[in-house]
């Protein structure tokens, strides 16, 4: 396991920092992961306009959720979400980034 693998693993399963959650494949039974989240807001430019908008975005282990697809369901602290677009890998195939929306 390399350094960063380690690293990560520490990250996701520190409680001030991960979360538990319910990872729902489309068709699939319910899984437990850990996940990171990063709500960030989103800043758009159209033309001269600049849109604001809020953003659920989270990170989800490749060794919990291999093939996370848009429309799979996660449920975290009693609040549903749907996978929304395609989920993003990192360089190093060690953790998705998923965008999220209310189900």
């Amino acid at each position: 396991m390399s350094a960063l693998a380690i690293a990560l693993d520490a990250l996701f399963a520190d409680p001030n920092v991960g979360r538990d959650a319910v990872y729902i494949a489309d068709g699939g039974a319910p899984v437990l992961v850990r996940t990171v989240a990063r709500r960030a807001d989103a800043v758009t430019d159209f033309g001269d306009t600049r849109i604001w908008s809020e953003t659920t975005r989270i990170d989800l282990r490749m060794a919990e959720v291999s093939a996370p697809r848009p429309g799979d369901r996660i449920e975290i602290e009693g609040d549903a979400f749907l996978i929304e677009g395609e989920p993003v890998r990192d360089r190093e195939r060690l953790v998705w980034t998923v965008d999220l929306r209310p189900a």
